[in-house]
Parts: structure tokens; C-alpha cells; sequence
């Protein structure tokens, strides 16, 4: 982040992108203010900043204060003038292709997150409406496609994992890819790069081209896990919640890489859905995997599931270690037995409407040091709530690890303060601890890792 070289230039789109309409293309052209401007601006930074050796939002925004992008009506549609940005972004003045997409889907998904809720269609309310939301921001991506038959694979993992394990990724890709799986991920580096890598090689093995590799954000995050070049498909979702929901809705199984707390957080969520009492017939395919290395890693996972959520969330998983093949096959029978349960209950393939999920997984978790301190993390609750309040502890741990506004709310207050029963803390402190030394919480190099949490039992 020390080059302060930079560099200027004027992009349209290419292939296709919503009209805006006037007054759309004046909330995003008053320079410096409103809020609508300032998120397009910060995503597009990160989009921009593709590659970079930090995984502190902080630091990246303040690495190019002067970066702006001004928005521009034409006949034809709209341009974008970029100012000031990381000259990675470009090759001999011309923005990377792929780039350049993202950058637009970038402000395809705020501009229409702020119509809707400008509009007030959005019953934020009610469970069936926040989903019917995350389908229509979906939709609106053309993310959701009739007549294709289920074959997404989501991997889940962290952006900061050893060598060994992201190649074991890419192994893991190359292997759904022959089987003909898509790929979706959190669309930045480490685990949510390597399988779609090796997805694109079997790909071209198998003469597919049409294969996908789905990116979903959120802007909070965005600028620590920056999409990869690989994306083909990406949509940022307003919030956490609905990234986590989105990931559930378009996938049909999910397998889970090596990670920190971001991935610890991802796993909670899935599980507390799938615990809950009407989704315990529907088919799911759930799978941990990595490199024999990895072996201790998700021994410690699966017991900390063990001491807190029980033994039969537990059998809602399988453990796979050093098998690829393995794992693309288990996916693949699993995915074949979503399809099944699909037909017999006329679901669609690419939506899954019939998964229930409670309006507590929906809600917004702002992750403010009250809010932290007040958690309810105690066995006396239900077990698909007690993964609730654990996911939300985890996420804020993601905030004060990477995200702007919680490391600047850590620096300013301290860390956060979590409590709850003694035989939960303690295998949360086991495990947060383990990730500390395995360098789990922050991309290599980037300094030592200071806790922004404190646990109290």
C-alpha cells in the first residue's frame, strides 16, 4: 500500500446495465456526500484494490483519500470517470476487464438496494419478507436462472490460510469442476479463490462454458476479502445476514475450507438453520474439509459444535481429510438427492424457497460493545438460537478484525466484552485462541494480532 502511483480513467459498461434514471444518477453524482455515493465509492475501491496484501478496510481507504468516481448520464447510458485509483486495476491505462464488471455490478446491486428501500417494498418485518427481498436483489443481479439443473457448490473458508491449504482447494475446485459443479463463494482470497481456480481447469477439461463462479459480498466486508479475478457473477447483498441468507437460497450443498472467525461464524449459521425443527428432513449436503495439517483444525471445530450446539448438530456434517475426489463425489450425490427432494415437493431448482429460516437470522446484528456485552450465549436456550447468538458474536469478531467501522469502534472503546455460561467460554476461548496461533484472524505479514474481544464467563 505504499505506491502512490495512480491512475485516471473513463469506463462504460459492457454487456448490460440497468437504465438509471435521473434522479438515480443524481444521488450518486453529488461528490462527497450522501450515503448512496459514499458506499458505490468504497466498494468500488476495494473492487479496484484486487490483490492487495491487507485485509484491514481501514487502511485501504485511508491508502487513496483522494480516490473519487464521478458519474456521468449520456445518451447511451452512463460512464463512469475514475480518479486516482490503484494503478493494479489496469493494464497499459485500461481497466481489466473483469474489473470493470465488477465495478458495475457494484453499482447495479446500491443503486437498486436504495430504490427499493426508498420505495418501501421491503417488508422488513416478517421472515417471508426480507427472503422475498434477498430474491428479488438476486433476480435483479441475474443471478437466478430457471431450466438449469441444481449444481452449485458453495465453499466456505478464510481469506488467510496456509499454502498447503489453499492448494488443497483448488484440488477440492478442479474435482466439482469435473463433475460439472458451479462454484460460489465469498468472491475474495484464500479459500474463496482457490476451488473456483481449479474449477476454471476442469472446465476447459470438459469443454464447459458456461460455468459460473459466483461472488457474494456485503459492503462491510468488501474491502477485506476484494473480489478475486475469477468471479464471472457478482452481487453484493446490504448486509451480513442477507450474504449469509443468499449463500443458502442459491446453493445446494456447501462444503467448509480451513478459516478464522469468519468462517466459524459461517458454519454457526448453517447449523442453527438446519437445527431448526422443520428443516431436519430436508436434504443438505454439509462438508468440512482440508489438507491432513488441517486434521487438528476441525477436530477442535467439531468439538467446540460438540460442547455447545450438541451431538446432533454434529450429524448434520461430514468430516472429509486429504480427499478431494472424495468430497466432489459426496457433494455430488448430495446435490443429486437435493434435486430428488426438488421435484417430489415442486421447488424451484434455483431458489430454495422451502428452507425455513427465523426472522432472528434475518435481523440486522449491529456490533456495538452493548450489544456484544448483552448476548445471550446460555445452554438453558434453544439449540437453534444459542447458534444464533454465537454467529453474531462471531461476526462481531469479523467487524473488529477487519471491517472500517469496527476497528475504528475497537480503537476508540477497546475490545469487546463477550460472556455467557462457563462450559461455553471456555471452548470459545479454546478456539478463538487456537485461531490466534494458527494465524487464522489476519492475512500474513500484516503485524501481530492484537484480540479485539474479551471473554468473560
Amino acid at each position: 500500500m505504499t505506491d502512490r502511483v495512480t491512475v485516471n480513467a473513463t469506463i462504460t459498461p459492457k454487456g448490460s446495465l440497468e437504465t438509471l434514471s435521473q434522479r438515480e444518477v443524481q444521488q450518486l453524482r453529488v461528490a462527497g456526500s450522501g450515503s448512496t455515493y459514499s458506499l458505490f465509492r468504497q466498494c468500488a475501491m476495494a473492487i479496484l484494490n484486487t490483490g492487495s496484501e491487507t485485509d484491514n478496510a481501514k487502511a485501504i481507504l485511508e491508502a487513496y483519500p483522494d480516490f473519487d468516481v464521478h458519474i456521468h448520464q449520456q445518451d447511451r447510458g452512463i460512464r463512469l470517470e475514475v480518479l486516482n485509483a490503484p494503478p493494479a486495476a489496469f493494464v497499459d491505462d485500461d481497466m481489466i476487464a473483469s474489473t470493470r464488471e465488477m465495478v458495475f455490478s457494484a453499482l447495479r446491486d446500491i443503486i437498486y438496494t436504495q430504490s427499493e428501500l426508498e420505495h418501501k417494498r421491503v417488508d422488513f418485518e416478517t421472515q417471508e419478507g426480507i427472503t422475498d427481498y434477498v430474491f428479488h436483489l438476486l433476480r435483479n443481479a441475474g443471478t437466478l436462472r430457471s431450466g438449469r439443473e441444481p449444481r452449485m457448490a458453495v465453499c466456505w473458508g478464510g481469506h488467510s490460510i496456509n499454502k498447503e491449504e489453499y492448494k488443497y482447494t483448488k484440488t477440492v475446485g478442479h474435482e466439482l469442476g469435473l463433475r460439472g459443479m458451479d462454484i460460489c463463494t465469498g468472491c475474495g482470497p484464500g479459500a474463496m479463490k482457490g476451488p473456483m481456480k481449479g474449477a476454471t481447469i476442469s472446465h476447459a477439461k470438459q469443454r464447459i462454458r458456461d460455468g459460473r463462479y459466483l461472488g457474494l459480498t456485503e459492503p462491510g466486508i468488501i474491502a477485506a476479502e476484494a473480489p478475486n479475478p475469477i468471479v464471472n457473477e457478482l452481487v453484493i447483498l446490504p448486509d451480513i445476514e442477507k450474504r449469509l441468507e443468499a449463500f443458502v437460497r442459491v446453493g445446494h450443498g456447501i462444503i467448509i475450507f480451513p478459516g478464522g472467525a469468519g468462517t466459524a461464524e459461517e458454519l454457526l449459521y448453517v447449523l442453527g438453520i438446519l437445527m431448526h425443527p422443520e428443516n431436519r428432513e430436508l436434504p443438505f449436503p454439509l462438508i468440512l474439509s482440508g489438507p491432513a495439517s488441517s486434521a487438528p483444525y476441525f477436530q477442535q471445530l467439531h468439538e467446540f459444535v460438540g460442547a455447545t450446539l450438541g451431538y446432533e448438530a454434529q450429524q448434520r456434517y461430514r468430516i472429509i481429510i486429504d480427499d478431494p475426489s472424495m468430497v466432489a463425489r459426496e457433494m455430488k450425490t448430495g446435490i443429486d438427492e437435493v434435486t430428488r427432494f426438488r421435484q417430489q415437493h415442486n421447488d424451484a431448482y434455483y431458489f430454495n424457497w422451502l428452507l425455513k429460516i427465523d426472522h432472528g437470522f434475518q435481523k440486522p446484528f449491529d456490533p456495538t460493545h452493548a450489544n456484544m456485552a448483552t448476548l445471550d450465549i446460555h445452554h438453558g436456550l434453544p439449540v437453534h438460537e444459542l447458534a444464533a447468538n454465537l454467529r453474531r458474536a462471531f461476526s462481531g469478531i469479523v467487524a473488529g478484525n477487519v471491517k472500517d467501522q469496527g476497528i475504528r469502534l475497537i480503537e476508540r472503546e477497546g475490545p469487546y466484552e463477550i460472556s455467557g455460561d462457563n462450559s461455553i467460554m471456555e471452548p470459545l476461548d479454546r478456539l478463538l485462541t487456537a485461531f490466534v496461533q494458527q494465524h487464522r484472524m489476519k492475512l500474513p505479514g500484516t503485524g501481530d494480532y492484537v484480540p479485539c474481544y474479551r471473554l468473560v464467563s
